[in-house]
């Protein structure tokens, strides 16, 4: 009896390893199987491969070619099961990829379609900031009165959130053309927002010198998402960044200001700075005031700011423009709130209210109290205790507390300080004043800008995360880790520090720079600005915790900055109440732990005993992070890992950004003030 045995072609092609000789076994062969025969259960002896010969059981060399090509077949066999399984392997690898690059596109598309959606909003809120100093052009050139351009306003101000789409198409109309659709342009939409005009000294990123800057645009986007319009009127300095100032044009005709006596005449630039529309003041007779290449700084910025102040009523009046609340800041446009009550109230302002915001009581301005009638103030009437007089020298003027007694409110921006302790400690002689006006007294945390500072979208990062998924953030620190040449691994600690520079903080930083490097934690120094006077500080700094663990960057980089913030651990932070840079607030929201260089220091420890009357980030520090060491901190990492992550992730959920408490507590004060 004979059986044909075969074997099947492969599904897959030989790979070019196997040998001919594999190949060949693939032919059909036969056996025979006789149970009769001397050869009872042995090979038949006819022919069926030249490679195997003759199997007869007698001839002992053809047994021994027969067992040498059998395991031949054998281990060829097992080569082609070891390559499938490689290929098996590689096309698994493959499928990954090409799933992980699905999730990227579609990661991708998700984040253009909300880019698209914020742009469209920001086109939105620019057309209506144009449409608004467009209408400024008209009053100066005389076409219409301030009546009707108040009124015209007031139609943009209340339909700007649902604005037909028409009305953008006039904003490229001649000025005749476009007076004519404007007011046929009927209201369909009545808004309930606040109309707030900033009359200051900063904002970023036109003229950038400390905390006000970002302060300004942080808060005013925040706002005007919220439905509010908002204006800012800035002087006309020669330092300008214009880079981001959308339509920059000069307004053809001029207007005039009193200053010293007499009526001078001023340049007018309009234009928008994300989505804001701002107005610059530049002084014709007075053109030296804003000519330099510094912002603050010089003998007569008392003279220089006190004309910017009264040159921007002057502006108000002229436009017609009936604003909710005048907000001015720091003691630079503090003398508008006297100007305001004493002079212009009554110019048709009836229904506006004074908002001064204070940055900090460190710098407030004396001066001798004639000064005040350059700007058509009375010193006679200002020179009292109740008024303007300073606490400590009666014969001078104290600008910054004019502008305390003559607002409606006051609001102080502090993320960890209560209004008693402030009140009590951090006023630099203006404690009785603040103390009568206490009832008065915000606390404002700061914020920072979540469109731009979000590890979800945040285009700085290798790879996005969240509180959800946290891959990212590893990602993140291996990137910062090669780009720093500091030795790469998931489970050594990056300790990142962006400071500003202050000589006593070096001290503080050394000695933990000593004591966590020598235990392989690894450290990356930022400095943020050049400050005269620092840098021998610094290098001094930089010599003596020179470590193969430490790395310094003399020159701040913003897109740098994202991945120090997002790759590292723990962010030390000269102070948890930084308005600047924010930067425990940002790292917060990347799943990194700001802990305080000066700990224990009372300096940014105190917050207050009264929890209820802490910003929600000061009691949330307080109970996480504004109490730990580094060196706890640094503990806690090793040898409770499951709570330092829960705590990482809870904190990353939180919002802390200009648009949550930030904007929260403005909100509510322009309520209180417009009831007043």
């Amino acid at each position: 009896m004979e059986i044909l045995v075969t074997t099947s072609t492969p599904r897959f092609p030989f790979p070019p390893h196997i040998s001919k000789t594999y190949r060949r076994c693939s032919m059909p062969q036969f056996l025979n199987c006789s149970r009769n025969t001397r050869e009872s259960n042995g090979l038949s002896k006819a022919p069926i491969s030249r490679e195997l010969g003759s199997l007869d059981v007698d001839d002992d060399g053809k047994e021994e070619r027969k067992r040498k090509d059998i395991w031949q077949l054998f281990e060829e066999a097992q080569q082609n099961i070891m390559y499938l399984n490689k290929q098996r392997l590689l096309a698994m690898e493959e499928l990954g990829r090409v799933n992980n690059e699905r999730n990227s596109l579609l990661q991708r598309i998700e984040q253009l379609e909300m880019q698209n959606q914020a742009t469209a909003r920001k086109d939105k809120l620019m057309i209506s900031s144009e449409l608004l100093l467009r209408i400024d052009a008209l009053v100066l050139n005389g076409v219409i009165g301030s009546t009707e351009a108040s009124d015209l306003r007031r139609l943009v101000i209340d339909s700007r959130v649902g604005l037909a789409d028409d009305i953008h198409d006039i904003i490229l109309m001649n000025d005749a053309e476009f007076l004519a659709e404007l007011r046929r342009f009927s209201k369909t939409t009545k808004g309930n927002g606040f109309h707030i005009i900033h009359i200051c000294t900063e904002m970023s990123p036109v003229v950038s010198v400390g905390s006000l800057a970002p302060y300004i645009t942080g808060l005013s986007c925040a706002l005007q998402r919220k439905g509010n319009l908002v204006e800012v009127i800035l002087p006309k300095y020669a330092c300008l960044n214009l880079d981001e100032v959308h339509g920059l044009r000069e307004v053809e005709a001029e207007f005039y200001s009193y200053f010293n006596g007499q009526l001078h005449g001023n340049k007018i630039w309009t234009g928008v700075v994300y989505g804001i529309g701002v107005t610059f003041i530049e002084p014709v007779y007075y053109s030296s005031f804003f000519s330099h290449d510094k912002v603050y700084g010089y003998s007569n910025d008392f003279e220089r700011f006190t004309y910017f102040s009264r040159a921007s009523l002057d502006y108000l009046v002229k436009l017609g423009k009936r604003p909710d609340v005048l907000h001015v800041h720091n003691w630079q446009t503090s003398l508008v709130g006297p100007l305001f009550w004493d002079v212009f109230v009554n110019q048709g302002f009836e229904s506006t209210r004074i908002v001064l915001t204070c940055q900090g009581f460190d710098s407030q301005s004396l001066e001798q109290p004639e000064k005040l009638a350059l700007c058509g103030l009375d010193p006679s009437t200002l020179l009292r205790p109740d008024r303007l007089q300073d606490n400590n020298k009666s014969h001078l003027v104290n600008v910054l507390k004019g502008g305390v007694v003559y607002s409606n409110k006051v609001i102080i921006m502090s993320s960890v300080h209560t209004k008693g302790h402030i009140i009590s400690a951090l006023g630099h002689g203006l404690e009785p004043t603040l103390a009568i006006h206490k009832e008065k007294l915000v606390i404002s945390p700061s914020g920072f800008d979540k469109m731009t500072w979000d590890p979800s979208r945040d285009n700085f990062l290798p790879q996005h995360y969240s509180a959800d998924d946290m891959e990212g953030k590893l990602i993140c620190k291996f990137a910062l880790q090669r780009h720093l040449g500091l030795e790469e691994g998931a489970s050594n600690i990056l300790v990142g520090c962006i400071y500003i520079g202050m000589s006593e903080d070096f001290d503080k930083m050394k000695k933990l720079c000593w004591m966590a490097s020598s235990k392989g934690v690894q450290f990356v120094f930022m400095r943020y600005g050049q400050i005269p006077g620092m840098t021998t500080s610094f290098e001094n700094f930089q010599a003596e915790v020179r470590d193969k663990n430490v790395r310094f960057i003399d020159e701040y980089d913003e897109g740098l900055s994202h991945l120090i913030i997002s790759g590292s651990d723990i962010m030390l932070c000269p102070s948890l109440d930084d308005h600047l840079l924010q930067v425990p607030l940002k790292a917060i929201k990347y799943g990194t732990a700001p802990i305080p260089v000066n700990f224990p220091d009372s300096r940014f420890r105190d917050f207050g005993n009264d929890s209820s009357k802490r910003s929600r980030f000061a009691q949330y520090i307080n109970s996480t992070f504004g109490n730990m060491s580094l060196g706890q901190a640094l503990d806690e990492i090793k040898n409770n890992p499951l709570e330092w992550n829960r705590r990482i992730k809870d904190g990353m959920k939180k919002d802390f950004s200009w648009e949550s408490e930030c904007a929260e507590v403005h909100i509510s004060a322009y309520e209180v003030v417009k009831k007043l």
